[in-house]
């Protein structure tokens, strides 16, 4: 692809913020690095994408409001997480974080085993998940 045929279709979606690299041939025949905001197809892709997150985050909030889940449920979605990802950075086992999902198992948590999810989640405090006002 020449340099004028870089795709340039700004979708706004990251307000600008960002620009990826793609590689077009110049004059000379040369390869060089040019600066996209992205082309049309890729956009939809990733607002689709980021739309199944944002539904995911909301759909984990309802349950965490419900009473259904405990917060770790809430702040695994929010941090785009798997449970097998928040086992691995918690220390975990897979089967351990699920069954804190659970509120009443929650409830009883150490301050010790909250601090490693605070940690993993990048919280400032305990306290946000303890108190988590959904």
């Amino acid at each position: 692809m020449k340099i004028n045929e870089v795709p340039q279709d700004d979708a706004h979606m990251l307000e600008g913020k960002t620009k990826e690299i793609q590689y077009a041939v110049d004059e000379n025949g040369n390869y060089i690095r040019v600066k996209s905001v992205g082309w049309e197809p890729k956009n939809i892709i990733m607002q689709q994408a980021w739309d199944e997150v944002n539904e995911n985050i909301e759909m984990a909030l309802n349950e965490v409001k419900a009473g259904k889940k405990s917060p770790i449920y809430y702040f695994m979605h929010k941090n785009i997480m798997t449970v097998s990802l928040l086992a691995e950075y918690t220390g975990f086992f897979a089967w351990t974080v699920k069954r804190h999902f659970k509120p009443s198992i929650f409830s009883k948590l150490s301050d010790k085993k909250l601090e490693k999810y605070a940690e993993a989640f990048q919280l400032n405090h305990i306290d946000e998940l303890k108190n988590f006002n959904a």
